[in-house]
């Protein structure tokens, strides 16, 4: 029985214990559930809160900006205006004078203007002179005018009188080369026809003149006189020195061609002989080349003193190697680490100059690329 009883309470204990923890357990879900939505609320409320103090922050600070942007227009405008008034005033100032010194200018002048021309028309131009010289310059320009005149009509009648004798030498030199139309005996003249009463003044002047005569063309070689002269030549050679004779049927071609005697003194021209040939070689000036050419022969052609290939007599400076470019075990060869000078303690910032433009691939691999052997490059 007491084994029963003990059981029953423990059993009864139990099951406290269990509603005890289930709810327990409830009591700690509602409380994280009500913790849960405070915490919600109050976030909600603190971001709401942050959103009025921005806005009204910013609000403050554009109202602020604002106020400082119209005072500081408003100082700007009135400094501005003060500048604008005083640069006004000064050019105002400046044109005001000028005005006056321009007023002040014409009125000299106007002065002196008045006062030179009285000086002038009382002392250095007398006007009654002047007229009297006016009119003796007037009485000559007429006698002048009436010279220049008749030597004009001088002029004039002497070039009627050469071109009435140019005329008349035209005619004369027509009627000589026409001189075949005169009429002969049996056969009457153009210039004399049956027909009419008296023979023309061309028949007559036909009559008076000779007939024109044509005279063989001669020319005569410039080289002719020359060629007896030539030092080695006993007899005159045998070049051509006169024209052949053209036909008498011969005349001029119809066109644009050249007279035939100046065709054939072209053909025929005399051979023209080189200063070589002309000149003697025991001439004088033949004697002074070859001693010329001689003493250039036996002259050197470096008239300096010859000096040593080494230079021992030179005063060179010897080279010393800087001081920089050497290392502790002795001097560096150049291009083997450093292609120019690094001062980092003079370095302004830490970041190297931005370059504009792109770098050169193969510096960019100098000292990072490695050869066959491992080492390098």
């Amino acid at each position: 029985m007491a084994a029963a009883s003990c059981g029953r309470e423990e059993g009864a204990s139990m099951a406290a214990l269990a509603r005890l923890h289930e709810r327990l357990a409830g009591l700690r879900e509602e409380y994280f559930l009500t913790n849960r939505a405070i915490d919600e609320e109050r976030k909600a409320k603190y971001k709401a809160a942050v959103k009025i103090q921005r806005w009204f922050r910013a609000c403050r600070v554009r109202a602020y900006l604002r106020y400082l942007s119209k005072m500081a227009i408003l100082i700007q405008k009135r400094w501005r205006g003060y500048l604008r008034r005083k640069y006004f005033r000064e050019v105002v100032e400046r044109a005001y004078f000028i005005k006056k010194q321009k007023f002040y200018n014409e009125m000299a002048v106007r002065i002196q203007k008045t006062w030179r021309g009285y000086y002038v028309r009382k002392n250095i131009h007398n006007f009654y002179a002047l007229k009297k010289y006016l009119q003796g310059v007037s009485v000559k320009n007429e006698i002048v005018r009436l010279e220049l005149q008749e030597e004009a009509e001088i002029k004039e009648q002497e070039k009627k009188m050469k071109d009435l004798e140019k005329k008349e030498k035209e005619k004369k030199y027509q009627a000589r080369k026409t001189h075949y139309l005169l009429s002969t005996e049996q056969i009457p003249g153009v210039y004399n026809s049956p027909s009419r009463k008296s023979p023309d003044p061309m028949e007559l002047l036909l009559r008076q003149s000779k007939p024109l005569t044509h005279r063989k063309q001669q020319v005569k070689s410039p080289f002719a006189d020359e060629l007896y002269g030539w030092p080695t030549c006993k007899k005159p050679p045998a070049f051509v020195t006169s024209l052949p004779v053209l036909p008498a049927d011969r005349q001029k071609p119809q066109g644009p061609f050249r007279d035939p005697a100046e065709v054939l003194q072209q053909r025929y021209k005399p051979v023209e002989p080189t200063l070589r040939v002309r000149e003697s070689m025991y001439s004088s000036p033949a004697k002074t080349r070859e001693l010329t050419r001689r003493e250039e022969w036996r002259n050197p052609i470096h008239g300096k003193e010859f000096l040593p290939f080494s230079s021992h007599h030179k005063n060179y400076e010897k080279y010393e190697p800087s001081l920089f470019k050497s290392g502790k075990y002795g001097q560096e060869a150049y291009g083997t680490k450093y292609f120019r000078e690094v001062y980092p303690k003079k370095w302004i910032a830490d970041k190297d100059f931005e370059t504009l433009f792109s770098s050169i691939a193969l510096f960019e691999k100098f000292g990072k690329t490695y050869s066959s052997s491992g080492q390098i490059v």
